[in-house]
């Protein structure tokens, strides 16, 4: 036995703020065992978080903690969107600071998982919300798991700290721009041997047979506390029976077999519960009267925030659902943790198109700052990272201010005849940013982006085989001189052609700050986060009590 194992006891112990007599938590807490503390991730997480205590020994506990997850928001994306951002607003944009970036304390993640180098945001996001790393492709469920057996869940399946977080009283929510049956917002709620399986046309006929529950099921019928108390989001066709006429899409309709309206059953499930679809039933809810909040603004997933303006319906902005969330959470006295998604950071990537991943990205900072003005940083922990990187890279010998998503504009270095543009080793114009893989291979036209636009909306994006629209390779590189590269809907160039950009393998920056924020600190395992928000929270292991 490893001897951090040996020791782990008395570490947890000593980890616990509420064991040396400080910040003590009277809060309920469950007391059947967990069986993630017989998992090797799980016990080294804690035995790493014990180690960090001594940082945060003068401070209590935390009330509330709110995590913000950016899909696929690695360090290049970090920094294009800070440069975009202060563009935007006429300035050189280098100098510019995200909201989040202005947070104390930082550290690394190291994102690989227990089967692949480089992962998916199924196993990521199980890692951020249960402290195991787990396989590709599958949700609240550890390695053992056999991926697409709904058999093998429940000696796989790991609690949550949404979970948790309800079964000690709390309030809890998750927003995301993506489906809300999504690989980053599902993780904090439903236990699935494949990620896909957002209804029940999805899951295999044998599944389906045993009324094992989809992913919209769960949320609906989330079985800890008093559920959900906030679930915003897109994928209105996961909870409408299949032929159900969409309200905004017709020509996306219901998708579920099993003939239920999961929004019906939302509302009748629970007292104060109300289910809006569209920004005015958005713009009008009452928070007051408000105990539980289903919104599902779109019937796959939600427009990039580039778009969101020409919705049909219209949408609210991931800022104003995180404004609604925290207000509609606060009013629990015990606290509440919530999960904030840019999910479609990630979608625009692997379309190969940097300007809509980066405003959304901005728009994911946009969230933060509204975080930041509703919450008290002496009561709130805000986390914000990502669960992946993509290749997404930064090149070239570009001047200051030159525009983010323009072509390569240099310093001439010996001062006779001004700024030059970058050129190739064949004399043609490159773009600053460019992916190392994906759909711009052969330089992309703004037509050729209309196929990768629906990257997350069925049936291009979301499940093998991705069947998104690439025009193959043309003859060596576009020459870029007529091209206008800073156009939405241009598509950079990669170096290897492939129908999607994937995702990269390098660690992910944590940012975070407010109570017991210096707990992120270093580079960690990402399993590491969710050891070090319950630590925030005081909790100890379950059945351990900490008063």
């Amino acid at each position: 036995m490893p001897s951090y194992l040996r020791v782990l006891p008395t570490i947890v112990c000593l980890a616990s703020l509420a064991c040396a007599g400080a910040g003590a938590d009277s809060r309920s807490r469950p007391t059947t065992p967990d069986p993630r503390e017989e998992n090797s991730w799980f016990a080294a997480g804690r035995a790493a978080v014990a180690r960090s205590a001594p940082f945060v020994a003068n401070e209590g506990p935390a009330r509330n903690v709110i995590l913000f997850v950016g899909d696929g928001m690695g360090i290049a994306t970090v920094t294009a969107a800070r440069i975009l951002e202060g563009q935007n607003r006429g300035e050189p944009g280098e100098e510019n600071r995200l909201s989040f970036e202005d947070l104390p304390f930082v550290a690394f993640s190291k994102t690989y998982n227990t089967d692949a180098q480089v992962s998916d945001s199924a196993s990521t996001m199980t890692a951020i919300v249960s402290g195991v790393k787990t396989k590709t492709g599958v949700l609240g469920v550890d390695e053992r798991v056999r991926r697409g057996d709904h058999k093998s869940v429940d000696a796989a399946r790991v609690r949550t700290i949404l979970e948790e977080a309800e079964d000690r009283g709390l309030a809890t929510g998750v927003v995301s721009t993506a489906t809300v049956t999504h690989a980053t917002p599902a993780g904090c709620y439903a236990h699935v041997p494949f990620r896909f399986w957002e209804n029940d046309s999805r899951m295999s006929s044998e599944a389906r047979d045993e009324s094992f529950p989809d992913i919209a099921r769960q949320l609906v019928e989330f079985g800890h506390g008093d559920g959900l108390e906030v679930a915003l989001g897109g994928g209105r066709n996961h909870f409408k029976p299949r032929g159900e006429i969409d309200p905004e899409d017709p020509q996306r309709p219901g998708s579920r077999l099993d003939g239920r309206d999961l929004t019906k059953d939302w509302i009748d499930a629970r007292k104060g519960s109300i289910y809006v679809w569209n920004r005015e039933q958005f713009q009008n809810i009452d928070v007051s009267t408000t105990e539980h909040l289903l919104g599902l603004f779109e019937p796959g997933d939600m427009n990039w925030e580039a778009d969101r303006a020409d919705d049909e319906a219209g949408e609210p902005s991931l800022a104003e659902m995180t404004r609604v969330a925290i207000e509609l959470l606060s009013k629990d006295d015990d606290g509440f943790f919530l999960m904030v998604e840019g999910g479609r950071i990630d979608h625009g990537h692997h379309a190969g198109n940097a300007h809509r991943a980066l405003t959304d990205t901005i728009a994911l900072s946009d969230a933060v700052r509204v975080a930041l003005e509703k919450t008290d940083a002496s009561e709130t922990l805000i986390v914000v990272t990502a669960d992946h990187s993509h290749t997404l890279t930064i090149a070239g010998y570009p001047k200051r201010g030159n525009p983010i998503l323009g072509k390569v504009v240099g310093i001439n270095w010996f001062g006779d005849g001004g700024d030059q543009i970058g050129l190739d080793a064949l004399k043609k114009p490159y773009t600053t940013l460019s992916y190392a893989n994906g759909p711009g291979y052969s330089g992309a036209s703004d037509d050729q982006l209309e196929g990768a636009h629906s990257f997350g909306h069925q049936p291009c994006g979301r499940r093998p085989p991705f069947e998104c629209s690439f025009q193959g390779v043309a003859d060596g590189r576009p020459d870029l001189r007529e091209i206008d590269t800073e156009s939405p809907s241009y598509m950079q160039e990669s170096t290897v052609p492939m129908a999607q950009e994937t995702h990269a393998g390098e660690d992910v920056p944590i940012y975070a700050g407010g109570r017991r924020a210096a707990l992120f600190h270093g580079v960690r395992e990402q399993n590491y986060i969710y050891h070090a928000m319950v630590e925030a929270f005081g909790w100890t292991r379950a059945g351990v009590p900490t008063d």
